[in-house]
């Protein structure tokens, strides 16, 4: 059976937690295959409650779905933790989350120099949440990380921990000037993590291995999205790993050959939170519209987004980056009440227009987007059932952009409540 990748099309936050909950209820696996704890889902089930996801996958709140942490997740134990017991809290069943031995462990080292180098780059700070996710990342590819199964044998355990950590010291104290971290502190709060997750830990690629020969249909999700990509993002405005879905086969150790669907989820304008180029941003009373409309701040890091209008050319850079097949276009509702809607449509670049991605980052800096208006709706979507209840004019918003981004839209959001998405094509 499939593996279906589900990946934001834009710089992350549109709205992949509604598609993930809406899927989850056709699948009986749901992998988070890359990122930490610095995005973040939010869900709204059928009675009205609102769930913030910020590490687990949303398929956790789906009875009978199997939810997997990747191998190419960076897990900050502590928030996991937290996370589980809110959850619990609240009455939701967390027993089938796993998480895979191979995933790497956010250290207290990791957190304190991703904030202290933020700080000390000033104007040239990329615009991390300084949750550590960057420096986890690094220590991984430097393999100097500590893995989650690392985190089973305490002596093993303690061995990697003074290596990492004597090194991190000499940055954090003659670098930063800062404060030594205690090893033994350390050692001991992780050893205690360890006894409360070492009976989810697994050999996940197994599993899942098992699970699609067994007929399952797997929902690789991922964070974040396209242009925060590490390598096909607006670099070095990025994330530190791979949300594109060339990612989800590495951080699920699913072979790519088994992926056979991949949804891209594209807002019906468009958002990002922290620095970077933006060439459709909006620092107008619109821009404030589309703020307030659309309940623009972080799941995770509560920070307002900036804001723009529909940018055609990352859509179709999503396209082809990503390979995907179908589209699922979010908050379309938050359009409404406009009597036109502009949509990018390409760039114009030192005179000359661009209609795809520009090569390089400078090219991108002085891009600034070339307009096509549509005619806007005031009419409100979120009783809509069909495509067809739609207002024409929105219809004719759904099919324009469906032909720039180079991708049939299969579904799409006109509020946030789970049951408030119009299925134009079935998504599994």
């Amino acid at each position: 059976m499939p593996a279906i990748v589900l990946v934001g099309a834009q710089w992350g936050d549109e709205g992949k937690g509604k598609a993930t909950d809406l899927l989850g209820e056709q699948v009986q696996y749901v992998v988070r295959y890359q990122g930490g704890n610095n995005a973040g889902h939010t869900v709204v089930t059928p009675d009205g409650e609102h769930y913030a996801l910020h590490l687990l996958p949303s398929g956790i709140l789906t009875p009978g779905v199997t939810c997997v942490i990747g191998n190419g997740v960076v897990v900050d134990p502590a928030v996991l933790i937290e996370e589980l017991d809110a959850l619990e809290a609240r009455g939701v069943d967390t027993s089938r989350l796993v998480i895979s031995a191979d995933a790497h462990v956010i250290m207290p080292y990791h957190r304190a120099l991703d904030k202290v180098t933020e700080r000390y780059l000033g104007k040239s700070r990329i615009g991390t949440t300084g949750r550590g996710i960057g420096p986890a990342y690094g220590d991984k590819v430097a393999r100097m990380g500590i893995r989650v199964q690392d985190l089973l044998d305490p002596q093993a355990f303690r061995a990697k921990l003074e290596t990492a950590l004597g090194e991190r010291n000499q940055v954090l104290v003659k670098v930063y000037n800062r404060r030594a971290l205690d090893v033994d502190t350390i050692w001991r709060e992780y050893v205690g993590y360890a006894e409360r997750l070492k009976p989810r830990i697994a050999d996940t690629r197994l599993l899942l291995d098992r699970a699609l020969a067994d007929g399952a249909t797997l929902l690789l999700e991922g964070s974040q999205g396209t242009l925060l990509d590490v390598d096909h993002g607006t670099y070095p405005f990025v994330t530190s790993s791979s949300p594109t879905a060339g990612g989800a086969a590495a951080g699920s150790g699913i072979g790519p050959t088994r992926i056979n669907r991949v949804i891209g989820i594209l807002k019906a304008y468009t958002t990002r939170v922290g620095e970077g180029p933006f060439p459709t941003e909006l620092f107008d009373d619109y821009g404030e519209f589309l703020r307030k409309a659309g309940g623009e701040v972080g799941v995770t890091t509560g920070r307002l987004r900036r804001c723009g209008w529909f940018d055609s050319v990352i859509a179709r850079h999503a396209t082809r980056v990503n390979g995907l097949t179908d589209l699922f276009l979010t908050k379309l509702d938050v359009l409404s009440g406009l009597d036109r809607v502009p949509v990018c449509v390409a760039y114009e670049v030192d005179g000359e227009r661009a209609d795809e991605m520009p090569m390089t980052q400078a090219e991108l800096v002085r891009a600034t987007p070339v307009y096509e208006h549509l005619d806007g709706w005031f009419e409100p979507l979120e009783d809509a059932k069909t495509f067809a209840d739609l207002p024409a004019n929105a219809q004719a918003y759904v099919r324009r952009v469906e032909e720039l981004s180079r991708c049939p839209v299969s579904a799409i959001g006109v509020g946030p409540g789970r049951d408030q998405t119009l299925v134009l094509r079935a998504l599994v």
